[in-house]
This record gives C-alpha cells, structure tokens and sequence, in this order.
C-alpha cells in the first residue's frame, strides 16, 4: 500500500462549501410546494441518500441573491447538525437541477484530478463513525467544519479509486432500483386505492377520527440502543426515512420478556413518530424481525390487517402531512401527543369493501416485502465491504 497517501480533509482534493447564512437566508413566507430552487432540509438526507418526498422551493429571484450553498453535479452533501453524517450524492440520477442547502449541511466538491466524485461518495460514508466521534452536544449533535477537516483517510492512486468506486457503486445501483421498484408498487397500491375509496367513494359513508377506528393506541419503550444483540431489535423515529426501514442497521436493546410482550412490533402495526423534525413520519410494519418500537413513536393497531393497511395509505397522503404541519404550526420544538397525532379524519367505508381491497393489493405488498428483504442483504453486503475496501484490507485490481 506504498502508494495510498494518508491524507487529512483540510488537505484533500475537494472543497467543503457552507451553507448560506445571514439576512439572505429565506424566511418562512419565502418558501413554497413548487418552484425554480428546491432548497434541501434535512428530510431530503438520510443514511441512504437524497430523499424528495417533503420539498420546499425558493423563487428564481431569491435564488439570485443567495450567494453561497449552490449544489453543482457531482457534489457530495454532509450533513453536520441534528443527524450527522447522511450523505447524498448529486449525480445525474437526481431529478432536480437547481439544488440549494439549507442549514445544517455542507457541500463537499471533490477535485476529479485528484480524487473522484463517485470515491469522495463512498469515502464520506466510511468516514460516518469519524464524524459521529467529532459531533458535540447532545440534543442538538453538530459537526464543526473545522474538525471535520481534522479527520484522516487513506487515498489511493486514481485507477485503484475507479475500481474501488465501481464495486460499492454497483452494489448501491442495484439497492436503488429496488427502491424505485418499490416506489412503483406503493404507487400501484395507492392507485387503486383512489380509486376505490375517492373516485368511487360513497358520500354516506361515515366521518371518523383515526382514534374513534383504533382498536389500541400506544406509547413506546423507554430503553437505549446498542450495537449489541442483547435483546429485540429497537425502531427508533431516524430508522424510518419517507415510510421505509432497513431492519439490519435498527439497532437493539435489553427487554425483559415482559417489556417485549407489551411493545413488540406485529405485522399490521402502525408507528408514527411524535417529536422532532420527524413529527409524523409513519410506517406499516409488515412481517418484522423480533423487535419492540422507542418512547418517541406510538402505535396504532386495528382490528384487521385490512382496515389497517386502508389507514397506512392515508397516513402516507399530502393530506395527512399537511394536517401535521397545521398541528405543529408555530412550535418552536416540533412534538404532538397521539391524540393529535390520531385525530385526522376519513371517511369509513364498509369492511367488505376493505376487504376486497386488501386482496387486490396483496401480491404488491408480498412483491414489496421479498424487494425489503433483497434491499437489507445487499445494504448488509455493502456495509461489510465498504470499510474493506476503504481501508486497503482487500484490494481491487485495476
């Protein structure tokens, strides 16, 4: 390995960028659903890249003023505050071409003549066990640059970084098309259920609060995370990105056999989180691990599997977020009691008609589960490989 450079970030090949700041920096009232700059929050990161199903837009004129911040094609975003170390890669694949950050983030410009676009990507996510021992404070964890750029690497030569580059790459191609797979099945589902219970909706059909349906509402575990398999896994609000879950990197926890009995996850469960810039981000689970769900997420069961799976898709609508942004309106820490969290109505439709729905959507939710289950083992494979590789452990030949 004579030929790998250890290499500090404040000496590498890139440029780390900042976010706009100051009196430039758009107010509320500036933002808007549609627009000529999507300006990136830290919903749009996660721990498997850019995620666009919350955005908000500035105009082309206040998009002229910012002067800093502006992402160009081939830039690798940090996050460095509240969750730290998400990273999104802004390659061609990323629909949007006016990309602003908004606070909390940095822009790391990889330099091609010395280190590659597609290696800087793969390097920052090896590099997150880094940033998560430099991250101070505890509610509100931060990364400052300045010791971000004290963090050490090794760099190889230019082919090595290619070829490195192309085997982790490879492995994210494939994750990613089975996430997009899944987004056209989720569409599918929702089709249909338009369909049925909007297009063809029966105006007599009862008005009910989500709490009037329930059969149960209940608050989390009180417990810490770890690493370490002693017990059931632990769901935690930052494990759902956008209604999904990557069930090999939930941590887990201790429980005795009692605590497990009274929180473990069961197929047909809703969760929904309840404080944090997350505040009603939800997921249906469906044929979980053995696990148990945290203090900062309720649950939610019905009766049947299918009055439930009826109440996911609307929990995942623009409608139920817009009624969550009403409710937090004004807060200054985001946070709702279950509730409120439960009180958005919807029309209830008779259960037979449920029930037919339910059977038209199961082989997309069986197809759904068996893409989960292929997206978890090839993450699983590129995490193992990923320090391998980045470390000169194993070596790729060039």
């Amino acid at each position: 390995m004579t030929d790998w450079k250890e290499c500090k970030i404040a000496d590498a090949p890139f440029e780390i960028i900042d976010g706009d700041r100051g009196t430039n920096y758009p107010k509320q009232d500036e933002f808007s659903q549609n627009g000529y700059c999507l300006f990136l929050n830290a919903k749009n990161v996660t721990t498997d890249g850019f995620a666009f199903n919350d955005c908000y837009f500035i105009s082309k004129e206040k998009d002229q003023i910012l002067r800093k911040g502006k992402l160009q094609r081939n830039d690798i975003v940090l996050t460095t505050r509240g969750t730290v170390g998400n990273i999104g890669f802004f390659n061609d694949r990323i629909p949007y071409e006016n990309i602003r950050l908004n606070s909390g983030m940095v822009i790391i410009r990889p330099d091609p003549k010395g280190i590659l676009p597609e290696y800087t990507h793969q390097l920052f996510k090896y590099l997150k066990s880094d940033f998560d021992a430099f991250a101070t404070g505890s509610a509100q964890p931060q990364l400052p640059i300045r010791d971000l750029k004290e963090i050490f690497f090794l760099l190889p030569p230019l082919p090595e970084q290619r070829a490195i580059a192309g085997v982790l790459s490879s492995l994210d191609d494939k994750i990613d098309l089975l996430h997009r797979q899944n987004k056209t099945l989720e569409g599918m589902a929702a089709a249909i259920w338009r369909k049925m219970f909007v297009e063809e909706a029966d105006p007599g059909w009862p008005i009910k609060k989500i709490e009037e349906i329930a059969n149960r509402i209940q608050y989390g575990f009180t417990q810490s995370a770890t690493a370490d398999t002693v017990g059931p896994k632990f769901l935690r609000i930052t494990d759902i990105q956008g209604g999904i879950v990557n069930w090999e990197t939930v941590p887990y926890c201790f429980a005795t056999e009692q605590e497990f009995v009274k929180y473990k996850l069961n197929t047909g469960d809703i969760v929904v989180a309840r404080t944090g810039a997350s505040t009603g981000e939800n997921l249906f689970i469906q044929t979980p691990p053995r696990a148990v769900f945290a203090s900062y997420l309720i649950r939610i069961q019905f009766t049947s599997i299918a009055l439930s799976r009826y109440i996911s898709i609307h929990l995942r609508s623009p409608e139920y977020f817009s009624y969550i942004e009403g409710i937090l309106s004004g807060s200054a820490q985001p946070n709702a009691n279950a509730k409120q969290l439960t009180s958005f109505e919807i029309q209830l439709p008779p259960f037979d008609l449920l029930d037919n729905f339910y059977s038209s959507i199961r082989v997309l939710d069986e197809k759904y589960k068996i893409n989960n289950s292929q997206i978890c083992a090839l993450s699983n494979l590129r995490d193992t490989t990923l320090p391998r590789l980045m470390s000169g452990e194993v070596r790729v030949k060039t």
